[in-house]
């Protein structure tokens, strides 16, 4: 993936920006920082540090692959590579600017990257404790300002109005996927394909009530949180994470346990250790195995995680539904320890939230993440299951913007009666050739299981014809497997029918250089 030039040096031509955004940035950058202009030209003189390559910068790699390609660098770098390394926003950084306001000392919550989860946390406490003495030294570091700052309304998030949130599988598929309408009418919130909608969600109710029986609340009892005086039900609801409680908040219910041996275990949990059940326990689990913990409300709250956002990639195009937004949502619910558990933003938006509910969202602008600026270009668009999403915006947009580039399309999922998302408009669109060429892949209609990345190497060498004529390639899905397929599957098509040989990977590289090749990975 493109990387983001660090602060204090701008932004380069390679960053994956348009023009327009990067000319915006490289102002942006130059007022925050005091330099004397806000041009380009003015603001590249003052830099002092080359650009820089991050090559632990890609979410297929693991976490050890990543911090081994780091080991030599400066230590905000190594921080860097301890994150997910998605860009999703979640945060309310980037990856780079997170590591940096991090090491800066101008964020100190080290528990905000959702998708690297604890194993992004626990290893920024284990490089931040060896890197104290270099940290010491820069103590008077400016700090790194979080991507609200960047224009988005994170901070200061919109209240959408729920429309709708109807099932997309038929009867006897093993999803839950919704299609989520939202109405933006009320709001000045715009945004463009491609785009993603940051959500504030509720945990589920059920949850909430079961850990104030056991906390023996009521609910009604007013918190301090964030210097504000809210119920404590509306904390727990919305405010802290309590699905994942943090390390810190292990340690405080070892310190409110009246019980020695239940204190050495909740000491164990914290250092990643002791009962292998417990490894993925909520706050709930936690209270009910260690029944000696009495915690009071205020240590409690304050060692929690403060709760942060969930993303979606948009799934509509503003042309096609003006002060709407869309989703495509697949609720997540699982079994473990006896009970159901469900995914904070996903099952909010499926099960608890109502039509008529008020939802706080934000958007999160791409980076690069489009359409063709050339609607005479050709778009490759690769996105099996909910990957399908910003897809069926860029359909919309392009048909709205009456583009006359081809558009090649690649979906898949487990069976095509149930799991076929948006079939009707999909195949509405190939009837009409708004979609050029569609590809299909279900995995379990058949003994052999196909997937996407075969779908592509059965069409290798008219593939390689689009990309030659100037095609965009776009990916969208799960960056470890699906899409570190597809990018092999590209790699050696261009290998074999593009000729490139050894030198493929630097052909995909200057690709995704030239806003060819994208992706929109979690």
């Amino acid at each position: 993936m493109n990387a983001i030039t660090p602060i204090p040096s701008l932004i380069p031509d390679n960053a994956p920006f348009s023009s327009e955004q990067r000319a915006w940035l490289n102002g942006f950058f130059a007022a925050y920082l005091g330099i004397d202009g806000a041009t380009t030209s003015t603001a590249e003189s003052a830099s002092t540090e080359p650009d820089e390559d991050f090559p632990w910068h890609d979410a297929a790699l693991t976490l050890a692959e990543r911090l081994e390609l780091a080991q030599d660098r400066k230590p905000e770098r190594r921080l860097m590579a301890a994150m997910a390394q998605l860009d999703c926003g979640q945060c309310g950084y980037l990856c780079q600017t997170y590591a940096e306001a991090v090491w800066s000392g101008g964020e100190a919550d080290l528990g905000r990257c959702v998708p690297g989860g604890k194993e992004t946390q626990r290893k920024l406490k284990e490089l931040l404790a060896g890197l104290v003495e270099e940290r010491g030294a820069r103590a008077g570091a400016p700090a790194v300002k979080a991507s609200g700052t960047l224009g988005f309304s994170r901070d200061r998030p919109a209240l959408a109005t729920l429309v709708d949130s109807y099932p997309l599988n038929r009867p006897g598929s093993e999803k839950d996927v919704r299609h989520v309408v939202l109405d933006l009418s009320t709001t000045d919130v715009t945004y463009e394909a491609g785009d993603s909608l940051g959500v504030f969600a509720r945990k589920n109710p059920l949850l909430v009530q079961s850990v104030l029986d056991r906390l023996g609340a009521s609910g009604e009892e007013m918190v301090a949180c964030d210097g504000e005086a809210l119920p404590l039900r509306q904390v727990l609801l919305s405010k802290v994470d309590i699905a994942r409680p943090s390390d810190e908040s292990m340690l405080f219910l070892a310190e409110r346990a009246f019980d020695g041996e239940e204190a050495l275990q909740l000491q164990a949990l914290a250092r990643g250790e002791g009962r292998p059940e417990l490894a993925d326990a909520d706050l709930l689990d936690l209270l009910m195995a260690f029944p000696s913990v009495m915690p009071s409300l205020p240590g409690l709250l304050k060692s929690l995680d403060r709760l942060q956002p969930r993303l979606y990639s948009i799934a509509s195009s503003p042309k096609a539904h003006p002060r709407e937004v869309h989703l495509t949502v697949s609720a997540v619910r699982w079994d473990s320890n006896e009970r159901q558990r469900t995914g904070i933003g996903s099952c909010y938006l499926a099960d608890f939230a109502r039509p008529g509910d008020v939802v706080p969202v934000f958007v999160q602008k791409s980076h690069g993440f489009a359409p063709p600026a050339d609607d005479s270009l050709p778009a490759i668009m690769v996105g099996p299951g909910t990957g399908i999403a910003p897809f069926r915006a860029f359909l919309e947009e392009r048909e709205a913007r009456g583009a006359k580039g081809p558009n090649w399309l690649f979906f898949g999922d487990q069976k095509c009666a149930n799991d076929f998302l948006y079939e009707d408009q999909i195949l509405d669109w190939q009837r009409r050739g708004v979609l050029t060429r569609l590809d299909l892949a279900f995995s379990r209609d058949q003994a052999e299981k196909i997937y996407v990345q075969q779908r592509m190497h059965e069409n290798a060498a008219e593939l390689w014809q689009w990309l030659e004529a100037g095609a965009h390639f776009y990916v969208c899905g799960d960056a470890k497997r699906m899409a570190k397929d597809v990018e092999d599957t590209l790699l050696a098509i261009a290998a074999e029918h593009g000729g490139k040989g050894d030198s493929a990977r630097a052909w995909l590289d200057s690709l995704a250089k030239a806003g060819r090749y994208q992706r929109d990975v979690y």
